[in-house]
């Protein structure tokens, strides 16, 4: 099996890697992560400059990229600090996947990233 698809995980200042064989089995390990993060414990609001309420803080990102060097398919979901996920396409540009529910975000973004993968 050759391993071609990376799963990042950024929790504060922690970061974790981890390599996948198939698009599938990274989007399955994303659910998994975004299921298990969502249930834990809830961010503060904080006040800074301005207010910011739990869903507008991002307690964990997870990214997906997939195999090739230049061009390569990115994307992930941020787990906000209220709970909510929300799926995006893209590395430095990054595109809001629309969706009505976490398991339609997760098929929205296996498709953006192969959308070979049916």
């Amino acid at each position: 099996m050759s391993v071609s698809w990376k799963i990042t995980v950024r929790r504060g200042s922690k970061v974790g890697r981890e390599k996948f064989g198939t698009l599938g089995e990274v989007v399955e390990e994303a659910r998994r992560l975004v299921d298990r993060i969502g249930r834990e414990d809830r961010l503060p609001p904080i006040r800074s400059l301005r207010d910011f309420a739990p869903g507008q803080r991002v307690a964990a990102r997870i990214e997906i990229s997939g195999p090739g060097l230049i061009r390569s398919p990115e994307g992930g979901i941020d787990v906000m600090g209220d709970g909510h996920a929300v799926a995006y396409t893209g590395a430095i540009r990054k595109e809001t996947i629309e969706a009505d529910s976490l398991d339609e975000a997760f098929q929205r973004l296996r498709a953006a990233l192969d959308p070979r993968a049916d």
